[in-house]
C-alpha cells in the first residue's frame, strides 16, 4: 500500500516509502524527485506484486487536471513495465459522483461506470443511517472490465448476463435499450418517443418534445438557453454580435465609476 495525496497530516501515519505529499491537479511531488522516486519505486510491482490506482479526490475538483494526473502515472507505470504491457493501462478506480460520467468519459474513454454506490462513515449525506441519503450518488469509475468486477449480492447487487457486469438491484435491464440504464439507483423507464430510458419523476413533454419534470419550464430544454448577452435564442455568447459591445459598456461604465471616485477624493 502507498498512499500519495495533498494532505501533509498523512506522513504522521505512513513512512517516507509509504507516503508522498503530492498534488494530484498539476502532478506535483512537493517532496521532489525523492517522493516522485518512491512512487516509481512502488509502481515497478517488485516480486511478483500487481498495481492497482484507487483514487478519491474532491467532488468539487475538475476532472480535466485530475485524468491528466492519473494519465501521467499510467504512463509512468507503462514505461516501467516489460514489452508486453507497453500497450495496457494501469488498472485504477476513480471514487466520483455518477453525474460526473459524461466528462470522465470523454478525458478517459477506456473508464466504464460501476453500478457500485459508495458511502462514507464520517459524510453526513453519502452513508447508511438516518442522516444519510437514501442513495450515495458516489460511484466507481474503472478502467477494469465490468465483469471481472464482482459487487456483493448480501447489499442488493446482482449480476446481469446480458450487459456482463454487477448492477444494483433496482437496475432493470431493458430490453429496448439493451442495457441496464439506472444511473443515480432508482428503477428508471423507457419512453417509446425519446427512445430511450429516463428517470422515474420524468415525463414526456410534447412542448418541448423530451423527457423532464413535470414542474420544468417548457420551451427551455436543452440547446433553447439562447444567448445571455441579448436574449435572442438563434445563437450563443460566443457567436454574439453584441458582445464586444457589452464588453466597451462595460468599460466605460468601470472608467465613468473611476472618474467619480477620483471627483469624490479631490
Amino acid at each position: 500500500l502507498q498512499t500519495i495525496v495533498f494532505c501533509f497530516r498523512y506522513a504522521q501515519f505512513y513512512s517516507q516509502d509509504e507516503f508522498c505529499h503530492y498534488n494530484m491537479f498539476n502532478h506535483h511531488f512537493f517532496g521532489g524527485e525523492a517522493s516522485s522516486a518512491v512512487m516509481q519505486a512502488f509502481l515497478r510491482e517488485c516480486d511478483g506484486e500487481k498495481v492497482v490506482m484507487v483514487a478519491d479526490p474532491p467532488f468539487g475538483g475538475l476532472v480535466k487536471p485530475l485524468a491528466n494526473s492519473f494519465s501521467l502515472i499510467s504512463q509512468t507505470w507503462r514505461k516501467l513495465q516489460s514489452s508486453e504491457s507497453s500497450n495496457v493501462d494501469m488498472p485504477m478506480m476513480w471514487i466520483f459522483p455518477y453525474f460526473f460520467e459524461p466528462r470522465i468519459l470523454e478525458c478517459l474513454s477506456s473508464f466504464t461506470m460501476l453500478d457500485y454506490q459508495v458511502d462514507y462513515d464520517n459524510h453526513p449525506l453519502y452513508k447508511h443511517g438516518k442522516t444519510g441519503r437514501k442513495q450515495s450518488p458516489v460511484r466507481l469509475f474503472t478502467n477494469i472490465c465490468p465483469r471481472d468486477v464482482v459487487l456483493p449480492k448480501d447489499e442488493g447487487y446482482r449480476f446481469c448476463s446480458v450487459c456482463q457486469r454487477y448492477v444494483w438491484s433496482l437496475n432493470k435491464h431493458c430490453a429496448k435499450c439493451n442495457v441496464c440504464p439506472s444511473k443515480d439507483g432508482r428503477e428508471w423507464k423507457h419512453c417509446s418517443t425519446c427512445e430511450k430510458c429516463v428517470k422515474p419523476s420524468w415525463k414526456h413533454c410534447q412542448t418541448c418534445g423530451r423527457c423532464a419534470l413535470p414542474d420544468h419550464p417548457c420551451g427551455q430544454g436543452k440547446g433553447k438557453e439562447g444567448c445571455f448577452n441579448c436574449g435572442s435564442l438563434q445563437h450563443k455568447r460566443k457567436a454574439c454580435p453584441l458582445k464586444d459591445t457589452h464588453r466597451t459598456k462595460r468599460k466605460s461604465g468601470a472608467a465613468r465609476r473611476a472618474k467619480k471616485m477620483a471627483a469624490q477624493a479631490v
